[in-house]
């Protein structure tokens, strides 16, 4: 891609110096809009605008400025600039960090600021009033061009997103410092590493039916059993994703006394994980059976006890924590009974200093708040149960993650989005953003369920190894990626990770 175009990304005191102060020889225009999606308004917009003037300046709001509709913007502002810089007949894009083009249109003082017919049409907004009080003070004029037909970015998004995957990571990537070769890099270092998984282990069971019919005397389905396949989930995925990258893995967790439980132990030893279960005889190993047919879920059969496990067992959990001197610990919460606000902070107090200290919610039908776990290293909630803690249902995702971070007093937030992929948070200071967001890598998907292990092992494992919050979240969508795009939780290697970073890379060479 030419890199000549990405010269005219200006700051507005660049664009100044350029112009110069009024009057001038050269007409100037200004338009400004979030231009998420360029489409044909777009176009007919600055191209008419560019008609009435030298030299055509295009505004872009920045992100955080973005607040009107959810998961916006759905291109990232530096994307969003060289989409309009690639236009001939703009001259210059400057991505501007205030809430409304006033500061702006004061500083550069355009001959024109151009807006849409549609602002003009039926009555003027008073943000558009307050433009034309901005634009009076110094002699500027109030530009409407024509608007015979208006689009919205945002329907167009709604209706059907261009995927825009690569393109947006290509970015983050590039703004970052960040290259594919570092993602390599990082994936390298995870041997070694010490890690300890506490939470609650659960066998996923998957019996595979072919549907024979509805019996006649009753609505009740009728199947042909075909097979059964077995993996440890919850916290024990987690713990195998983690081994799977050549990571020494302790998982502490609470069991039954019952086949389940032999199930796990056998999984975890031939995995070689050290697998400290607290057995109770008094509870059932958590299993949830889903029966399916035709790529569909019929049933699904939970045997679980929720009740808040024994003294006994916190205090087991706590000798194990304190005694293995990991590097990065995580707790897997999937609200079976180990972990609430109480026993969150005792546990909490047997964490060696210096771990990295990490918290997954993934409470899908019960009750649980990612705010017991304050003041963690890293936090990777989904949305849900970010509006769950909040008690916000109608904020758009990115004030949400914001308030959460905020409630939460953590280092580093993933919140999980499900198909829309992931949006990052951290603590201001010399990195380019705050905020940031990655779609989601999956080509397909065949069976969602254990994506979000593989995210948690593998984001945590790059941050413990970097500290860069970026290069964490890409291993992790890349990891939940592959999960994705294949039935059942296996645990997904460093080598799947490479291939699904290969196939990025070489898409990248298109671009």
């Amino acid at each position: 891609m030419s890199s000549d175009f990405r010269q005219k990304i200006k700051s507005r005191e660049e664009v100044a110096q350029i112009i110069g102060k009024r009057p001038r020889r050269r007409a100037v225009v200004m338009c400004h809009g979030a231009f998420d999606i360029v489409h044909p308004g777009h176009l007919r917009h600055l191209a008419y605008a560019k008609e009435k003037a030298d030299i055509l300046i295009a505004s872009i709001t920045a992100d955080a400025q973005i607040l009107k509709a959810n998961y916006r913007p759905y291109v990232p502002e530096e994307l969003r600039a060289l989409n309009l810089a690639a236009l001939e007949f703009v001259n210059f894009v400057i991505i501007d960090p205030n809430p409304t083009p006033i500061e702006n249109i004061l500083f550069l003082q355009p001959d024109f600021f151009a807006k849409g017919y549609e602002y003009f049409a039926n009555g003027l907004p008073v943000r558009t009033q307050e433009e034309i009080a901005a634009l009076r003070t110094y002699g500027g004029e109030m530009l409407f061009t024509p608007g015979d037909v208006v689009y919205s970015s945002s329907a167009l998004i709604e209706s059907h997103p261009p995927r825009l995957a690569v393109d947006k990571l290509l970015i983050l990537m590039e703004s970052e410092g960040i290259g594919f070769s570092d993602l390599r890099r990082t994936l390298e270092q995870f041997r070694g590493l010490r890690a300890h998984v506490v939470g609650d282990a659960i066998v996923d069971s998957y019996v595979y039916c072919s549907v024979l019919g509805a019996t006649a005397k009753s609505p009740t389905l009728s199947v042909r059993f075909e097979r059964r396949e077995m993996f440890a989930g919850g916290a024990a995925a987690v713990a195998k994703h983690m081994r799977a990258t050549g990571a020494e893995v302790t998982l502490s967790t609470v069991t039954g006394d019952d086949e389940p439980k032999e199930f796990l132990l056998r999984e975890m030893a031939d995995s070689g994980i050290r697998a400290l279960p607290v057995v109770d005889r008094m509870r059932p190993t958590t299993c949830k059976e889903r029966f399916l047919a035709g790529g569909q879920k019929l049933l699904q059969v939970d045997r679980v006890d929720n009740r808040a496990v024994s003294e006994r067992a916190l205090e087991a959990i706590g000798d194990a924590l304190r005694a293995d001197r990991a590097d990065t610990v995580v707790f897997s919460d999937f609200r079976h009974g180990i972990f609430n606000r109480q026993t969150v902070k005792l546990l909490r107090a047997h964490i060696p200093a210096g771990a990295l200290t990490v918290a997954d919610s993934q409470v899908s039908s019960r009750w649980g708040n990612i705010l017991d776990f304050t003041e963690f290293d890293l936090l990777t909630p989904n949305e849900r149960e970010a509006r769950f803690a909040l008690g916000d249902q109608d904020s758009v995702v990115r004030p949400l993650a914001l308030k959460l971070f905020q409630a939460a007093r953590c280092r580093w937030l993933i919140l999980k989005l499900g198909e829309r992929g992931l949006l990052g948070y951290r603590t201001p200071g010399p990195n380019p953003r705050e905020f940031f967001m990655v779609d989601s890598l999956a080509d397909h998907v065949a069976d969602p369920i254990g994506a979000g292990d593989a995210l948690v092992a593998y984001t945590s494992m790059a941050q413990r190894v970097t500290g860069n919050l970026v290069i964490a979240a890409i291993l992790g969508s890349a990891a939940a990626a592959v999960c994705c795009e294949r039935y059942g939780n296996h645990a997904v290697t460093p080598t799947e990770v490479l291939q699904k970073i290969d196939a990025l890379e070489k898409i990248a060479h298109y671009r």
